[in-house]
C-alpha cells in the first residue's frame, strides 16, 4: 500500500466526477467512476459501494478485486474490515481494499466447503476481514488503524461525492421508497391476472374444438390442437410455480438437499428442457467441462437458466442468440447469459430484481410478464449463498452473470 495517496489523480478525479454530476451523467456510471477513482487514488486492489438497505446492503459498483462481486449481498452494516479503509454516507459505505481479499460479506462457519462440506453463510455477527481474507470470507485480523488519517480522509471527500450523486436520485438502482409499493402490487395482480387468463383461454378454445369437431379436424388438426394444448399447459403450470415460489419464504416450492455438482452438465441440462422455441436460439459460449464442483442445489439451475433465459428471448429480436457461458475464480463459479436485445439502462440493474417490477419497454403486447422472474432468481441464488447481477453488454443487449460457491 503506497504511504500516502495520490493527490494530482484525486484532484483531477474529483474535476471529471464534478463535471459528470453537472452535466447530468447517469448516476451508477458515476458512481462506478468514483469506485474507479478510489482504487486509483489510494492504490488500493479494489474498491467497492455498498448501497444500505434495511437489515442489509448489496455491492452495486465495484472496481479491481471487487468487481465480481457486484450483485452480492452483504451483512451486517456497517461493514469494518481489517484491511479496508471504509467510509459511510448517507446512502451506504464506500470501501477500498489493500489485502489480498475482496469485499466482505460471508463467513467461514469452521468447516471446509470442499469434499461435499457446506458453503461459507453470510455473516450476522460483525466479524472482521483479515490479512488472509479471500473474497467474501472473513478471517483474523486488525484494525482501521493500521491506515493513516489522509487514506480515511480521501475516502471521506470521495464518499462526500457519492452523497452528491445521490442527492439528485437520479440513474441509480436505489432501493424503493414504500410509496411504490402498493402501485407495483396493483400493476403485479393486473398483469398476472393476463397471464393466467390468455392460457386458460387458449386451452379451452383448443379442448371445446376438439370435443365438438372431433370428427371434422382431421389427424392434422386433432394433432396440432393438442400440441398447442400442451404447450400452453406448461406456460400455465410454470406461471402457477413462479407465484408460489414468489410467496413462499425460501423462494422454492420444495429442492433436492444442497450439494456438490457440474454446473456445466446442469447448465446443459437445463437448456435441453428450455421450450423449443428458445431452446434453437441457445448458443453455447465457453461451457469447460473440467469445472470445480459447484455447492448448492443442482434442481434449482433448471428454474434460474430458464427465467434469465426466458428473460433474454424475450427482450431480443426474433431469431437472435442467446448464450451461454460458464467459468471460475479462487472462491467462485460463474456462468452468463447474454443477448443482443434492448439491453438494459444501468439505473435498472439493481430494479429488475424487484417484485413486481418491469422495466418500461413501451411494448407491453410483445414484452408481457408479470414481473416475477428475475425476483425469483436472486431469492433462488442467494439461498445458496451466490450472487447475481446484471449489467449492459458491451455492443448492445444484457448480460445476466451468476456465481455461486465452489464445492
Amino acid at each position: 500500500m503506497p504511504e500516502r495517496p495520490d493527490y494530482p489523480t484525486l484532484i483531477r478525479g474529483q474535476i471529471a466526477v464534478l463535471d459528470r454530476i453537472t452535466t447530468g451523467a447517469p448516476g451508477l456510471s458515476v458512481l462506478q467512476q468514483i469506485v474507479r477513482l478510489a482504487e486509483e487514488t489510494l492504490g488500493a486492489r479494489g474498491a467497492c459501494f455498498v448501497e444500505f438497505d434495511e437489515g442489509h446492503g448489496r455491492i452495486i459498483a465495484a472496481s479491481g478485486v471487487c468487481e465480481p462481486s457486484i450483485g452480492l449481498r452483504v451483512d451486517p452494516l456497517p461493514l469494518e474490515t481489517a484491511d479496508a479503509v471504509v467510509a459511510t454516507t448517507g446512502a451506504g459505505s464506500l470501501h477500498a481494499f489493500f489485502g489480498d481479499g475482496g469485499p466482505p460479506g460471508n463467513v467461514d462457519d469452521g468447516r471446509p466447503p470442499g469434499d461435499g462440506g457446506p458453503p461459507r453463510e453470510f455473516s450476522n455477527d460483525g466479524g472482521t476481514l483479515g490479512d488472509s481474507g479471500t473474497p467474501g470470507n472473513l478471517g483474523d485480523g486488525g484494525t482501521l488503524g493500521d491506515f493513516g488519517d489522509e487514506h480515511q480522509a480521501v475516502l471521506a471527500v470521495l464518499a462526500g461525492l457519492v452523497d452528491r450523486v445521490y442527492d439528485l436520485r437520479s440513474g441509480l438502482p436505489a432501493h424503493p421508497e414504500p410509496a411504490r409499493h402498493q402501485a407495483d402490487r396493483d400493476l403485479w395482480v393486473a398483469v398476472t391476472s393476463h397471464e393466467l387468463r390468455t392460457p386458460v383461454t387458449v386451452i379451452k378454445g383448443y379442448a371445446d374444438t376438439l370435443t365438438n369437431h372431433w370428427d371434422t379436424l382431421g389427424e392434422p388438426g386433432r394433432r396440432e390442437a393438442v400440441r398447442v394444448i400442451g404447450a400452453r399447459a406448461g406456460e400455465l403450470a410454470r406461471l402457477v410455480d413462479r407465484l408460489l415460489s414468489a410467496a413462499s419464504e425460501d423462494g422454492s416450492v420444495g429442492s433436492s438437499p444442497a450439494g456438490p455438482f457440474d454446473l456445466t452438465e446442469a447448465l446443459r441440462e437445463a437448456a435441453g428442457e428450455l421450450p423449443s422455441d428458445l431452446r434453437q436460439r441457445i448458443l453455447f459460449g465457453e461451457l469447460p467441462s473440467g469445472l470445480p464442483k459447484a455447492y448448492g442445489n443442482r434442481d434449482s439451475i433448471a428454474t434460474i437458466l430458464t427465467e434469465l433465459a426466458t428473460n433474454a428471448g424475450k427482450y431480443s429480436a426474433d431469431g437472435s442468440t442467446v448464450e451461454i457461458c460458464a467459468g471460475t475464480d479462487d472462491d467462485t463459479l460463474r456462468f452468463r447469459v447474454s443477448d443482443r436485445g434492448v439491453g438494459i439502462p444501468p439505473e435498472h440493474v439493481e430494479r429488475a430484481f424487484e417484485r413486481y417490477w418491469q422495466g418500461d419497454t413501451g411494448d407491453r403486447q410483445h414484452h408481457p410478464g408479470a414481473g416475477l422472474g428475475l425476483y425469483l432468481v436472486r431469492r433462488l441464488v442467494e439461498r445458496q449463498q451466490g450472487w447475481v447481477s446484471l449489467r449492459p453488454r458491451e455492443g448492445g443487449g444484457t448480460v445476466a452473470e451468476v456465481r455461486l460457491p465452489r464445492a
